[in-house]
C-alpha cells in the first residue's frame, strides 16, 4: 500500500469516503514522493494534471506579483490540496528541510469521488457492498477515454446503465451485425475474435472492467469483430442512443489540422487507421499505417505510451473511433478533426491566400 488509509482520511474530501474507495486510492492511484529544501513542486502557469496533498513539511506559495504565503501540513490549510486550480496560481518551493507529498491524477480523482457519492445515493442500484464486488468500476474509472468525461455525463452512465448476465460461451456481438449496445465486463471474461483467411482467429481476452462494442457507434460501421463469453459473465451495457447521449460527445479529444501540425513538431506519433490501400494511394509524411480492425495489436506492438498520437482517415469517423480504442488501453491519442480531407482543404485554403497576395 502506498500510504495507510488512516492517513488519507486526514485529507478532505477522503475523510468521508467509503474504506473500500479510499484502498483503491491508497493502493492505486496515490503516489508518494519526498522532495527536499528548495525543489519546484510546479510553477505559476502551468497546467499539470496533479492533485497535490502535503504529509509533512512546509511549501512556500511564490505568486507572481511578489506575495507569498507557506502551506503547512500541521496547519488547517493542511488538509486541502496544494493550489489545486488549472493553471496553477503560483509557484510552489520546498521551505522545510524536506517535504512528504502525495499526488494524484486530477481526473481521476475526480471520478472516484463522483463514484463514492453516487454509491450513497438511496435509490442508486449499481453498488454491491460484498468484498471486491466494484472492482470493474474502478478499472472503468482508470481508461483514459473517461478521463475526458464531465461528471455529470459520469452520473447519467450509471444511472443508464443495464445489467445482463450472459452464460459461458454465448455471443454477445457478431461480427458484421449492426451496432446495438455498449459492454462493459462486471464480471468473467470474453474473447474477442475476427474472421482471418476464413477462420475465426481469437485476437483478445477482456476481463473484468474492460469495454467493447463502442467502434461501431464511433465510427458509424457494423460490428468488426465477433465477443463470445468465456465463462458466465455480468455485463452492463447502454443502448446506442445512451451511448451518443453520454459518450460519444466528450470521448474523443479532436485536433485542428493547425494544432495536429504543431503536436507532431513536438514528437507525436501519426497514425492512418485507413486501410492499406487508401494508405498506399497518399498519406501524411511519417504516418504509421494502422487500420482500425488491427489497431490494438499494432499500437502496443508499435507505438511509445510516453509520446501523443494523433490518428487521422479520410473523414475523422474512423478516427474518432480509433482515438476512444487508443485512449482506452492507455495512450494520450487525438483524432484529428476533418481527417485527410478536412487536412487538404486547409492546405489549398493556405495556398490560394497565399496566391491572392502575391
Amino acid at each position: 500500500m502506498s500510504i495507510a488509509i488512516a492517513d488519507l482520511r486526514r485529507f478532505y474530501p477522503f475523510d468521508g469516503m467509503r474504506e473500500e474507495h479510499l484502498a483503491f486510492l491508497a493502493d492505486e492511484v496515490a503516489r508518494p514522493a519526498t522532495h527536499e529544501k528548495g525543489e519546484v513542486l510546479f510553477s505559476a502557469g502551468e497546467e499539470d494534471e496533479d492533485t497535490i496533498y502535503v504529509v509533512d513539511g512546509s511549501i512556500r506559495c511564490d505568486y507572481p506579483d511578489g506575495r507569498a504565503k507557506s502551506h503547512d501540513a500541521n496547519a488547517l490549510q493542511g488538509r486541502y490540496p496544494l493550489g489545486d486550480t488549472r493553471p496553477r496560481r503560483f509557484t510552489a518551493v520546498v521551505e522545510s528541510k524536506r517535504a512528504r507529498v502525495l499526488r494524484f491524477d486530477r481526473r481521476l480523482l475526480e471520478k472516484i469521488l463522483v463514484w463514492d457519492q453516487l454509491s450513497r445515493s438511496e435509490n442508486f442500484k449499481h453498488y454491491d457492498p460484498s468484498p471486491d464486488a466494484n472492482r470493474w468500476v474502478f478499472q472503468l474509472l482508470r481508461c483514459r477515454a473517461m478521463h475526458k468525461l464531465p461528471s455529470a455525463n459520469l452520473e447519467r452512465m450509471f444511472q443508464r446503465f443495464e445489467e445482463i448476465r450472459v452464460p459461458a460461451g454465448e455471443t454477445v456481438i457478431r461480427e458484421g451485425d449492426a451496432p446495438d449496445y455498449f459492454y462493459v465486463i462486471r464480471e468473467g471474461s470474453v474473447a474477442v475474435s475476427r474472421m482471418i483467411g476464413g477462420r475465426d482467429t481469437v485476437l483478445a481476452t477482456l476481463r473484468v472492467g474492460d469495454s467493447f462494442g463502442e467502434d461501431a457507434f464511433l465510427a458509424n460501421t457494423v460490428r468488426n469483430a465477433s465477443v463470445s463469453t468465456l465463462e458466465p459473465c455480468r455485463l452492463m451495457r447502454l443502448s446506442k442512443a445512451a451511448f451518443d447521449e453520454v459518450l460519444k460527445p466528450p470521448a474523443v479529444a479532436w485536433l485542428t489540422p493547425a494544432k495536429a501540425s504543431i503536436m507532431a513538431r513536438q514528437g507525436a506519433q501519426i497514425v492512418d487507421v485507413r486501410m492499406p490501400d487508401e494508405f498506399a494511394q497518399g498519406a501524411i509524411k511519417g504516418a504509421i499505417n494502422a487500420p482500425l480492425f488491427v489497431l490494438r495489436e499494432k499500437a502496443l506492438a508499435t507505438l511509445d505510451k510516453k509520446r501523443k498520437v494523433v490518428v487521422y482517415c479520410n473523414t475523422g469517423e474512423r478516427s474518432g473511433a480509433a482515438a476512444f480504442i487508443l485512449s482506452k488501453i492507455g495512450f494520450d491519442a487525438y483524432a484529428l478533426q476533418g481527417g485527410l480531407s478536412g487536412l487538404l482543404k486547409v492546405i489549398a485554403a493556405e495556398q490560394g491566400a497565399r496566391g491572392e497576395g502575391s
